[in-house]
């Protein structure tokens, strides 16, 4: 099963809002799906994007794949910052070498 990561479109017309999703990537856009993980509203002004950060990661952890405008929107949101930045220090501790005091 491919697990995506997309948005699904609500709102009326002429004022769209999309609901982030994750959905069997074989799923229609308006089809059933897993689980919502926040709302974006392009018309929203400063308060368009509303994310659950921590579920964002634990899909992202188990293989799910964001489409191109939920990557974006995930960048926007510090998301996928704050993995590179934990898989950069998980690397670098563990090439770490302990210096010998003399």
């Amino acid at each position: 099963m491919a697990v995506r990561i997309r948005l699904r479109r609500t709102g009326r017309k002429n004022s769209p809002s999309y609901r982030i999703v994750v959905v069997d990537g074989r799923k229609p856009r308006e089809g059933e799906y897993l689980e919502s993980i926040g709302q974006y509203t392009p018309r929203g002004g400063e308060n368009a994007l509303n994310l659950l950060k921590d579920r964002a990661s634990y899909w992202l952890d188990n293989g799910a794949q964001p489409s191109d405008t939920v990557r974006s929107l995930l960048r926007r949101a510090g998301v996928l910052k704050e993995r590179h930045e934990a898989r950069l220090a998980k690397k670098l501790a563990g090439a770490a070498v302990p210096v010998a005091e003399a």
